[in-house]
């Protein structure tokens, strides 16, 4: 572990250069530690896959002042107690194939899979959260399947609905609002799972678990009208902590 000045205004935090949970773990310690801290001067910590980048306002302070306060050239001594605790994990339903997975095929056939194969594979596992990116609410996830990995789209997509759910190479992921892009996509949530005028407006964070269970196309679309009202979204997003 150790920390470089990027430019006046941000430090980074680099860990081993590894995307595992044992590496994240000593992501979300650290990070944990410097929330702590509750310095005024840090506008902005942003945790990833293996490093965490502080924002900082040198209105309020210098960044070696900041340094020295967080102790960060004894980062490595510093004791910090087994968190994260209350794991929580929670569970969205995915129509798979058809008009809303347009690549399981694709999937199953570079994988020497059948479509139902790969839903079982995707639906059997939870993903930890490693970071959220490329848009609010996009969760990055990680421990997918060797058997689904699976090289992105040659030529990416304009257009991808809301609630896509897809893979890249050895991860997988949803995009929370419609957007360009080049995963392939093997199934849709129904669930809004970003809403700016929700509290919280993301129903997960980094660190948490995702699991997906599969529906069919009856229930989608009960999910889609169910919304338009008072929606009691524990009816179909399950929600567990693990202390």
């Amino acid at each position: 572990m150790e920390y470089k000045l990027i430019n006046e205004e941000t430090i980074m935090i680099y860990f081993e250069q590894q995307i595992d949970p044992a590496t994240f773990k000593k992501v979300q310690k650290v990070e944990k530690y410097i929330k702590e801290q509750q310095h005024k001067a840090i506008i902005e910590i942003i945790p990833s896959y293996c490093s965490i980048m502080l924002h900082i306002d040198i209105t309020k302070q210098k960044l070696i002042d900041i340094v020295n306060q967080l102790n960060l050239e004894q980062l490595n001594q510093i004791d910090l107690d087994d968190q994260p605790k209350n794991i929580k994990t929670i569970s969205l339903p995915v129509l798979y194939d058809g008009e809303y997975g347009p690549d399981i095929q694709e999937v199953a056939t570079h994988n020497q899979l059948s479509v139902e194969e790969v839903i079982h594979l995707h639906t059997k596992d939870a993903y930890l959260i490693y970071m959220l990116g490329f848009m609010p609410g996009f969760p990055f996830l990680g421990g997918l399947n060797s058997q689904l990995h699976t090289p992105r789209r040659q030529e990416p997509r304009t257009h991808i609905p809301a609630g896509s759910v897809g893979i890249a190479n050895n991860q997988t992921g949803l995009y929370p609002k419609q957007s360009p892009g080049g995963w392939q996509i093997i199934g849709r949530t129904p669930i809004t799972v970003f809403d700016i005028f929700r509290t919280p407006m993301c129903l997960y964070k980094s660190g948490d678990y995702i699991e997906f269970y599969s529906i069919d196309e009856t229930t989608f679309e009960q999910i889609i009208a169910e919304q338009q009202g008072e929606f009691d979204i524990e009816k179909w997003v399950k929600v567990q902590y693990e202390h």
